[in-house]
């Protein structure tokens, strides 16, 4: 069994407030919700887990119901409920001192919570990622995960069976999910055809600059729309995108931005899938760090009106902590990485790869290393 990452950081702050889990639709959120009432049990019966999708559950609920003698209760889906905040703020105002309350959400929970301050002060949030390699790593089993993700992506239900067919059936079902009943449930959206008409085009465009104005043309509808269907899709955490990072000496690119996937199984081609799988990595870190720590964390890119690009910037608090640059194979170090040293504050250049080639060490300001153990290096959760 795999632990999740943010077992721990949840349980200390469940002692003191509440906290709130988000993410993708099937990322996990239950089973780390259930890990936490008992570490044996896996079952939604716990006597502790309520889902607002349940009838028995929630009538119990509406009527200010809780199980009784329970250290901690989970209330799943409740965002669903039109007035959801009010009646967590009872329950908690009323039994804080005996009991500590998890919510969890199939949609983006945090897309709900931003609808009003009732709650201010309660509660702490946190983004529940797929598996990566750093979550991976410390299992300590000694296996070659990086292929495995690559190919099914990180989403616990594929990554755990590894096989093709069952992988495709659970992307299929999973997207058609997130278009018929997530995004009927967030927006009054009546061009439910074009948003999946945009969402098989936007894999193609991974890894280069987002162009709102090839994807208008494509669908046949207005800037606006494009852009507004874009962010209903980042709100359901099917895809996100990243800013440029413009430097006071370089002439950087200052609006476009690239966008990746949240499952990178859905990019085809194999560079940009890679780089993508960098990206979701350096986003979890992001969140991470955010969520735990309270950092301001910026996930951003690198490129000049000369076309020069660097893959990915992290940035913590405003200030740049790395730089990484992706390659399927083993290629020389890239001009462009010393070309922008001198020219930024970046204190260092990782050019992660496929294969097995390390050059330089911790303290080399330029190094090429496999991805694997950058992750492990980096320490990425």
């Amino acid at each position: 069994m795999i632990e999740r990452y943010l077992k721990v950081p949840v349980l200390q702050d469940l002692k003191e407030k509440m906290v709130f889990i988000g993410g993708p639709r099937q990322v996990g959120k239950t089973f780390l919700a259930l890990s936490l009432l008992s570490p044996k049990s896996s079952s939604e019966t716990h006597p502790s887990y309520m889902n607002w999708d349940d009838l028995k559950d929630r009538k119990l609920l509406l009527r200010g119901e809780l199980p009784a003698k329970q250290k901690l209760i989970v209330l799943d889906e409740i965002h669903k409920f039109k007035k959801w905040r009010n009646l967590v703020k009872g329950f908690y105002d009323k039994h804080k001192s005996e009991t500590s309350f998890l919510i969890t959400g199939s949609a983006r929970l945090d897309y709900y919570r931003k609808g009003g301050d009732s709650l201010q002060g309660r509660y702490h949030y946190y983004r529940l990622h797929p598996f990566t390699l750093g979550e991976l790593q410390n299992t300590g089993d000694g296996k070659d995960l990086l292929p495995v993700l690559m190919q099914y992506s990180g989403f616990p239900e594929p990554f755990l069976k590894q096989n093709q067919r069952a992988h495709g059936r659970w992307q299929r079902e999973r997207l058609e999910r997130v278009l018929y009943q997530d995004l009927r449930d967030l927006e009054n959206i009546k061009e439910v055809s074009l948003i999946e008409l945009l969402l098989e085009h936007l894999p193609v465009c991974v890894g280069s600059p987002l162009s709102i104005k090839s994807l208008k043309e494509l669908i046949e509808v207005s800037h606006a729309s494009v852009e507004r269907w874009i962010q209903i899709l980042e709100r359901l955490y099917v895809c996100f995108r990243i800013a440029p990072y413009g430097a006071p000496k370089i002439r950087a690119v200052k609006k476009e931005q690239k966008l990746y996937f949240w499952d990178w199984t859905q990019v085809e081609e194999p560079g940009a899938r890679f780089e993508n799988l960098v990206a979701s990595h350096l986003l979890k870190y992001c969140h991470y760090l955010e969520d735990t720590q309270g950092h301001r964390m910026e996930l951003r890119y690198i490129r000049d009106i000369d076309k020069r690009e660097i893959d990915f910037v992290v940035l913590k608090n405003k200030n740049p902590l790395f730089a990484v640059e992706c390659k399927t194979g083993e290629a020389r170090g890239n001009r462009v990485h010393h070309y922008f040293r001198e020219r930024t504050k970046i204190p260092k250049f990782f050019q992660v790869h496929l294969g097995k080639k390390n050059t330089g060490n911790e303290n080399t300001d330029v190094r090429i290393l496999p991805f694997d153990l950058f992750c492990k290096e980096l320490n990425l959760p």
